[in-house]
């Protein structure tokens, strides 16, 4: 027997791959119910208490020790088995969009990552294994993974996985990155006047917002193809006989490079203040979340990802070259410790992810088999990276002479 089938495979004396396979056959049912579940009903941001729920409830199931509440958030979970020396840390999310629920398909998120610790369980003993599943909330607006690193909840794992469902082709693990995002709201503050009795006395505050759109709207052209700044006007004025004495607007800017990103960063607040000082307004700059880094993934975890996707069935394709695949709270994560997060395809779907059709199909059959699919993957994935001596020991290495995760800095523009 050999465990997977790519050009890296090896002898399987233990039955390491049955074992696993097995596992996750007969948690299939459970697997699927938990991707339903979460599927119809979602729920935003730090808020996903029944989903929170429905997951630690598989798991305690499973023979975890679970743990909710953990991390200083209300809805992140932990759940842990076994004792060995290397601690894979799987992921799981399960947050959703307003307005459009599931359209990222978090819910098969959950249930890949809850059906991954299911599996690698199986072989904890066999393989000197700890299972750690991390429940992590708000990915789409919140950060989550970054409030749990600073609070510890990576400070003991080797490495860390998850799997994303995406449309169309599967995208191959290797090669396949993330952009680094950070999302400010910028508050001009004016002083209101009559529009037509006193406007002498005002200060324009909508003038700034529409001087910065236009202002932004400029810039693009000056920046590299790779970045992505968008925004929308939060609040303009209320009357056209009022002055408006308060503005807002509120900006994403992306990267596939920290460096590009940082210049983004600084131009885009150039733009800001200078329509503050054409207006006459005063600015203020909020960060609701802090920033997404780029995503590192791991080399060889990745291969092992791949080659498990190809013994599933799936055909790979490379990594659009140049182009990062949005962005995530994972990226932090890769850039602490060893990890990857794949896409796996919803195969037979041509939805459009953040729009209601991708979270009709990720609760569609083709949802269920990604769920599936994608829980023995990562834990196939993670298998062979514990049982591949050389990576093991690399793995290990970097783990003991990792610190306790800090927070960086990243130039903390305000």
């Amino acid at each position: 027997m050999t465990l997977l089938t790519g050009t890296r495979a090896q002898v399987d004396p233990q039955g390491v791959e049955s074992a696993i396979r097995d596992a996750i056959d007969g948690a299939s049912e459970r697997i699927v119910r938990l991707n339903q579940e979460i599927g119809r009903d979602p729920e935003l941001a730090f808020q996903e208490h029944r989903a929170a729920a429905r997951v630690a409830a598989t798991l305690r199931d499973a023979g975890f020790a679970v743990t909710t509440g953990v991390y200083g958030l209300d809805t992140a979970v932990e759940a842990t088995y076994g004792s060995g020396e290397l601690t894979v840390a799987v992921v799981g999310e399960y947050d959703a969009l307003p307005g459009v629920g599931h359209a990222c398909g978090h819910n098969v998120i959950a249930a890949a990552g809850a059906g991954a610790a299911i599996g690698l369980a199986a072989v904890a003993d066999r393989l000197g294994l700890r299972v750690k599943f991390l429940g992590t909330p708000a990915e789409e607006l919140g950060g989550g993974k970054i409030l749990m690193l600073e609070a510890g909840a990576w400070d003991d794992a080797t490495f860390s996985l998850m799997v994303h469902g995406g449309p169309f082709a599967q995208i191959a693990s290797s090669g396949f990155v993330t952009q680094a995002y950070e999302r400010i709201i910028a508050t001009f503050h004016g002083r209101a006047a009559h529009a037509a009795a006193m406007p002498h006395e005002g200060v324009n505050a909508g003038d700034a917002v529409t001087l910065a759109q236009v202002g932004l709207g400029l810039l693009r052209q000056q920046l590299r193809r790779t970045v992505v700044v968008g925004s929308f006007v939060v609040e303009a004025g209320g009357a056209t006989n009022v002055i408006p004495e308060r503005g807002v607007l509120e900006v994403e800017i992306r990267g596939n490079t920290a460096e590009e990103w940082r210049d983004a960063r600084r131009r885009v607040r150039d733009v800001l203040a200078g329509a503050a000082l054409a207006s006459g307004c005063r600015l203020e700059i909020e960060r609701p979340e802090k920033p997404y880094a780029p995503l590192d993934p791991d080399a060889d975890i990745s291969a092992f990802f791949d080659e498990a996707m190809q013994a599933l069935g799936y055909t790979l394709v490379p990594a659009p070259a140049g182009m990062g695949g949005g962005s995530t709270d994972m990226g932090n994560v890769s850039q602490y410790l060893p990890s990857i997060h794949p896409m796996i395809a919803l195969r037979g779907v041509e939805a459009v992810p953040h729009h209601q059709s991708f979270a009709d199909a990720a609760i569609s059959p083709a949802g269920d088999a990604a769920a599936v699919d994608g829980a023995l993957a990562l834990a196939l994935a993670a298998a062979r990276a514990a049982s591949d001596a050389e990576v093991r020991t690399r793995l290990l290495e970097a783990q003991r002479i990792r610190p306790p995760y800090a927070p960086s800095p990243e130039d903390d523009l305000g």
